[in-house]
């Protein structure tokens, strides 16, 4: 039946698919067209300008360079990269006068020690090891200790275990830095005299505040940090500046603070002097100014090195003239009693007059949310270098600015605002949360500085240098680590057991991807192609689907997945007209829209590689009907009219089936435990991470999971032992019961036959019986002839009744016996009524006249079921 037979069965209107058209732009490619051409057209003339001067060369050479400086991303890594590291004033001195016990025992050396030990720790692990150094080593722009990995790696496999280790130190801590820097800033409310009550009456305020501008926060992720960096730009710029005044105008004009410059003081406060309280403890407190040195490398792809380079002296300057600052008002308000019961004082909002500490509130809150930005951003980047390194889950991430830098995760936005709130219901205000912040953190900074040492030794092939690198710089770490060893039962246990639970996601995800890799995961054309040429011809097998597409991982296009390949052949074979093999791959351009297609010369196998921008939509469906259709017009691929109604709206492709195949261990793997283990803990991580169906936009048309083995090397299996099964009872095999209902068939036919030639042999003895009566009547007297009558009449009933019985234990005893059995009773029954033919003696019935008791039937010898077919045979 065809479409002329029946006219048209395509409703219209109904399904409006998307379409594809090669002439429209969106105005998004059209703005980017626009500003490259506006960036080029400035290149060129600037290219035709020759600077004349020494410093008009170098500039030159910076712009034209990796370290590029402009205006506008700079305001955007003032928003993006420095958040965490600016919102530590809010809580560093607070931590300080809390571990020793008060601001009555912070005196000038105590003062001043931790001030110089604060001032050499920014300088050394912020500056040199991070700007100076680690910033010179990006992959591709890209900063962070993943992509750190991803350019050491090749020097040896050990270096896998501080990069994971790291790594998801660094994810921990980004859950306490949203809630430790939003609560201190929100909490700053409380120090404003006009509002004071209202806090006082409601304990529970602040963290209401606190959640609801978190939940917000993490909202708006979804707009990208381009625009969101603009804004926070701006207002970081107002903060910094802020601090700095505010530091200056507390220093006042007594400079001598600055004597802390010098490290002999902050060496003798730290090992000698019996005014530190802490003890080694001290060093975690001063760690809290450096916190946001490992997001400043984490962001560095976002906004680009040279952005950073020109704003971190400035930054710089600002936090020193304010911790500064801070450390003159203590040393001013050492005697001032009225500071000494004050709950958790805050040396940053104390040092402010009221006026202006509504004004330090505000400013202090968008610090805290732009502090929480730097770190989701960083956590984003950090989870797309971990997929990358098959570390972690396959993830939809999308790019919502210009740049494939700045990415957005919908998942780990999700799991990072849930943790962040669980860490407020478990802590609920910033000084607890202070207690557990940063533990994990000299973490990710230890296994940095192994990384980083590793490259410098084996790649700049400065080995002097990577020592004392080495050795400095671990030196110092380790000191931190060991001194925030004491937040642990306060609160620092909780990001320990963050920290092992993402290590325990990305070893068990890199585990089960190692095995999966050690099974052959690709076949060649002369490996698949006659199998699928001998089915694609095989009439005898009806089409699964007109197109079964597969979506695949691999973009090499002349060889196929052997899931694929087993997959189309499993259980029942899926015939189609073409079998597809499709792989999306993300380009760093943002509007790229390119497709290649191998067909192995035939007409029903497709290798397709769809080359999408990061900006562009990944709609497979829609791309690839497009595809089918340019195959058709060049004669690749056969025409597939269709006449019935469909989703797609497209009668000229036929049915689309697509396919997504999931691997399953099989309980003969030859696996350690561990590897088995780690297979099945990442299948669970997959299932709940997120499915590729809704990725490609393809589940309004209903995709099939199919579960195929992972083809890994088996164990040997021992054979079963077959044990005999004791005889039956009754029958159990076809034959034996064919047999028993032959018989019983035989036996009923005999039964039949014998009940009827029963029936005639005693109609025909009834009448002999009847003559030989009458002759006897008329011989014998009247008195005799009426005692015979009666006689008579009785050997009647009795001849009657004996014709009844023998009928009835005739049929009963044939359904039981044989047919030479049935002959004997026949037998019997005549000898019985020959013998009521004879005249009576007297007239008294005789014991022959009585009816004759049945007689038991002979036992059948029991007949022994074959055992087999070949046995009745």
């Amino acid at each position: 039946m065809t479409a002329e037979d029946t006219g048209s069965l395509l409703p219209k209107g109904i399904v409006k698919p998307p379409k594809i058209s090669r002439h429209i732009v969106t105005a998004e490619e059209r703005e980017e067209a626009a500003r490259a051409k506006r960036e080029a057209s400035k290149a060129e003339k600037k290219a035709a300008k020759t600077p004349h001067t020494p410093i008009g060369r170098w500039w030159r050479g910076v712009q034209n360079g990796p370290n590029r400086i402009q205006l506008g991303m700079c305001i955007v890594a003032l928003g993006v990269v420095y958040g965490d590291i600016g919102t530590s004033p809010l809580y560093m001195a607070q931590s300080f006068l809390a571990g020793q016990g008060g601001i009555q025992y912070a005196d000038r050396q105590s003062v001043l020690g931790m001030l110089s030990l604060l001032f050499w720790s920014i300088t050394l692990i912020t500056t040199v090891k991070y700007v100076f150094i680690a910033m010179r080593i990006d992959n591709k722009g890209e900063g962070g200790i993943f992509a750190l990995f991803s350019m050491v790696r090749r020097f040896g496999k050990w270096l896998a275990i501080p990069a994971m280790i790291g790594g998801a130190a660094f994810l921990a801590d980004s859950v306490l830095t949203p809630a430790v820097s939003i609560s201190s800033a929100v909490e700053g409310l409380k120090t404003i005299p006009q509002i004071e009550p209202v806090f006082d009456g409601n304990a529970n305020l602040t963290l209401m505040i606190t959640v609801v501008i978190i939940v917000v926060l993490f909202c708006i992720q979804s707009r990208g940090t381009e625009r969101i960096g603009k804004v926070f730009g701006i207002v970081v710029m107002i903060w910094f500046s802020f601090l700095a005044v505010v530091g200056i105008v507390n220093i006042g004009a007594d400079w001598s603070i600055f004597e802390a410059l010098n490290p002999w003081f902050g060496i003798r406060f730290l090992l000698f002097d019996p005014a530190n309280k802490a003890g080694l403890a001290i060093m975690g407190t001063v760690f809290l100014a450096t916190t946001g040195a490992e997001a400043l490398y984490s962001d560095m792809g976002h906004v680009g090195r040279g952005n950073i380079y020109a704003t971190w002296p400035f930054i710089k300057v600002a936090l020193v003239f304010n911790y500064f600052g801070q450390g003159a008002w203590m040393l001013r308000n050492q005697s001032n009693t009225e500071l000494y019961d004050v709950k958790s004082l805050n040396p940053f909002f104390q040092m402010m007059t009221p006026s202006i500490r509504s004004i330090a509130v505000v400013l202090s809150v968008a610090a805290g949310v732009i502090a929480s930005q730097a770190l989701i951003t960083g956590a984003f980047t950090m989870i797309s270098e971990a997929t990358s390194l098959n570390w972690m889950p396959h993830l939809q991430v999308r790019y919502p600015a210009r740049t494939r830098g700045q990415l957005y995760i919908p998942t780990v936005n999700l799991v990072l605002c849930v943790a962040t709130l669980t860490v407020l219901a478990i802590f609920r205000d910033s000084e607890r949360i202070t207690a557990a912040y940063g533990l994990a953190l000299t973490i990710t900074m230890i296994t940095t500085t192994i990384l980083l040492a590793a490259y410098i030794w084996c790649a700049w092939k400065r080995r002097v240098f990577a020592i004392v690198f080495a050795i400095i710089f671990l030196a110092i770490q380790i000191l931190f680590f060991l001194a925030s060893m004491s937040k642990f039962l306060h609160g620092g246990w909780f990001t320990m057991l963050l920290t092992l639970l993402i290590l325990g996601v990305m070893y068990t995800w890199d585990q089960g991807t190692k095995v999966e890799r050690s099974q052959r995961r690709h076949m060649w054309p002369k490996e698949f192609l006659p199998a699928l040429d001998a089915l694609h011809r095989d009439f005898k097998i009806p089409y699964y689907a007109d197109n079964l597409v597969y979506l695949t991982s691999d973009n090499e296009l002349r060889r196929l997945d052997t899931d694929i390949f087993y997959s189309i052949f499993a259980n029942h074979p899926k015939r189609a007209r073409a079998w597809w093999a499709v792989s999306v791959q993300v380009t760093d351009d943002p509007f790229t829209r390119e497709y290649s297609v191998e067909n192995f010369g035939t007409s029903f196998l497709f290798r397709v590689r769809i080359r999408l921008g990061f900006k562009v939509s990944q709609n497979v469906a829609t791309y690839l009907h497009q595809i089918m259709h340019d195959l058709i017009k060049d004669g690749t691929l056969p025409r597939q009219t269709s006449m019935y109604p469909k989703v797609d709206a497209d009668p000229e492709i036929g049915t689309i089936q697509y396919v997504l195949v999931h691997k399953a261990l099989m309980p003969e793997s030859k696996i350690t435990s561990r590897g088995a283990t780690s297979l099945r803990v990442k299948y669970a991580i997959r299932h709940v991470a997120g499915n590729p169906v809704k990725w490609f936009g393809l589940t309004a048309y209903n995709p099939v999971v199919e579960i195929q083995p992972l083809f890994v090397s088996t164990h040997k299996v021992p054979g079963l032992k077959r044990v005999a099964l004791r005889k039956p009872k009754r029958p159990v095999t076809l034959q034996q019961i064919r047999a028993e209902q032959r018989e019983e068939m035989e036996n009923a036919r005999a039964a039949a036959l014998a009940a009827k030639e029963s029936d005639e042999y005693l109609e025909k003895s009834g009448e002999s019986t009847t003559d030989r009566d009458a002759v006897s009547e008329a011989a014998v007297p009247s008195k005799t002839r009426t005692r015979s009558s009666a006689t008579g009449r009785s050997a009647e009933k009795a001849k009657s009744a004996e014709k009844t019985t023998t009928v009835e234990k005739t049929k009963s005893t044939a359904a039981k016996s044989t047919t030479a059995k049935s002959t004997s009773a026949k037998s019997k029954t005549a000898a019985t009524a020959a013998s009521s033919d004879k005249p009576k003696p007297s007239g008294k019935p005789t014991t022959s006249d009585k009816p004759a008791p049945p007689s038991k039937p002979k036992p059948r010898a029991v007949r022994r079921a074959p055992a087999s077919i070949d046995a009745i045979e």
